[in-house]
């Protein structure tokens, strides 16, 4: 009676899985959500590796030092957030006093939906990093000078086309910074969003809200997160 030996069929070789892009950005989405919830001093390297799942060989692979992650946060996620709220918004608006009035609107609309405030990304990690690293300074500041040139550039579109023709464009882009970067200060202290509201219509040169829809307005005290 012969034997026969049945070998188990070899399937083509496993490829080990190997995405340092992807496990960059993990990292960055969990330092970012740490600064902004927690700030950057108590943010500790080793909670963040815990949380995005990475070694401390991988983590320093992308990032050798806790200052090197916090320059990629500052000048990939919180830029780009400014991108996106701010200056991608105004660009695209009919002006720029029309995109200004826009933002405030939506970003004080999403705040009462989401029933908390937690300041803006980059207001946050400028009081508590613009002294304490030049490096960090210089990056902060960075995105308040795009921020502020593309405000003013819209204005000088608007001045092409006719409008705003007493409007100092360097002077309103300070302006709106300044104001929504206080209001978001204010709203976080808080935790009232209408302060966004108020400084618009004053932005908008007006005495009476700028939502008529609304005839009284009452101060809504947002709920602090995880709290019913």
């Amino acid at each position: 009676m012969s034997a026969e030996i049945v070998l188990a069929a070899k399937g083509p070789p496993r490829k080990r899985t190997n995405d340092p892009e992807g496990l960059r950005n993990k990292v960055l989405d969990v330092a970012e959500a740490s600064f902004q919830a927690r700030g950057y001093h108590a943010s500790a390297l080793g909670e963040m590796m815990a949380t995005a799942g990475v070694s401390g060989g991988a983590l320093h692979h992308h990032f050798s030092t806790k200052k090197a992650l916090t320059l990629a946060v500052i000048e990939e996620r919180v830029a780009g957030a400014v991108e996106d709220t701010w200056i991608a918004p105004v660009q695209g608006a009919n002006s720029a006093r029309e995109g200004v009035r826009a933002v405030f609107e939506a970003v004080a609309a999403e705040l009462e939906q989401q029933g908390f405030v937690r300041g803006c990304p980059l207001n946050n990690l400028a009081h508590e990093l613009s002294l304490a690293d030049p490096d960090f300074r210089l990056a902060l500041a960075g995105i308040f000078a795009g921020w502020r040139q593309a405000i003013a550039d819209k204005v000088r579109a608007d001045q092409q086309a006719g409008r705003e023709q007493g409007t100092d464009p360097e002077r309103f882009a300070a302006l709106a910074i300044a104001a929504y970067s206080g209001a978001m200060s204010m709203a976080k202290a808080a935790q009232d969003a209408s302060v966004l509201r108020d400084c618009l219509a004053e932005l908008e040169g007006s005495s009476t809200p700028p939502f008529p829809s609304r005839a009284k307005r009452r101060s809504r005290i947002l709920l602090r997160p995880g709290k019913p």
